[in-house]
């Protein structure tokens, strides 16, 4: 007897480590890392953040790469958009600041306070993360366009690439960009039980993005601050055209279709629970 309760709690354990984590864990991991970013020093998060700023510039480099050495076809946006993938593989593997990353995480201990102390450092987080992205991919942009580290063929695909964010409406960028928030605020709440499916994880869904000229407000600014440099474009035109319709999506996307759905999902799994009990 001994020896098949043995067994049905060998069964048992197995059982549990083969099921998927459940919502509620997932939440308290992110709600967790969120606690540990939210009490950084300003610095800290700065730094981070210009090194990611200056890491998502790689999308753009590697994007115009594969697009100069393919032949101009209908497929070649579905490979050079892998290199789109490039910057957010480096930036999250690399544990670096991203804005869009923390639209979501942040979010959750502030839906659980709801009060002006954490109010005030996520505003203090996004602020400092959000320009220490943008100094970054401006950084990356004046170096692409004003020096001679890349050939005349590969600082034209450059912009390229910045005339084709801007290409869309507001309307369109603003809705395109809520499509992205969405896509990276659920790449985070996917990544902390991927395992080793990390890399693919982040590829594929970053790729979606590309393929799908959704706006992302870090990776797009590389391209558009090309523009910028090269007197394209007007200061304004960045800001009004590019920036501001973007950044306006991917935080809509971010914080309501992950954050607060998935907060209001496990709050209600654990008054559901309580009920039980």
């Amino acid at each position: 007897m001994s020896g098949d309760k043995d067994q049905e709690k060998k069964n048992s354990t197995e059982a549990k480590e083969r099921q998927s984590p459940s919502a509620q864990i997932v939440h308290d991991t992110i709600f967790a890392e969120a606690e540990t970013e939210l009490n950084r020093p300003t610095s800290a998060l700065f730094w981070s953040a210009l090194a990611a700023g200056l890491s998502m510039g790689i999308s753009m480099i590697a994007e115009a790469l594969l697009t100069v050495h393919l032949p101009d076809t209908e497929w070649r946006p579905l490979i050079t958009n892998f290199g789109y993938s490039l910057g957010f593989l480096i930036v999250i593997l690399g544990r670096q600041q991203l804005f869009t990353e923390n639209i979501l995480t942040p979010i959750l201990p502030l839906l659980h306070r709801k009060d002006f102390k954490t109010f005030k450092n996520v505003g203090r987080l996004w602020g400092t993360v959000f320009i220490g992205n943008l100094l970054g991919t401006f950084c990356i942009a004046l170096v692409a366009i004003h020096t001679d580290v890349f050939e005349t063929d590969i600082k034209l695909a450059f912009l390229d690439l910045g005339r084709e964010a801007l290409k869309p409406s507001f309307l369109n960028i603003f809705l395109g960009g809520i499509f992205a928030g969405w896509l990276i605020a659920l790449l985070v709440w996917l990544l902390p039980f991927a395992e080793t499916a990390r890399v693919w994880v982040i590829i594929i869904i970053t790729y979606i993005i590309g393929v799908g000229s959704f706006s992302h407000v870090i990776a797009g600014s590389t391209e558009v601050f090309s523009l910028l440099v090269n007197g394209d474009i007007s200061t304004l035109t960045t800001i009004m055209d590019f920036l501001l319709p973007t950044l306006l999506g991917n935080v809509l996307g971010g914080v309501l279709l992950v954050a607060v759905l998935n907060h209001a999902q496990t709050v209600a799994g654990e008054e559901d629970e309580a009920i039980d009990m």
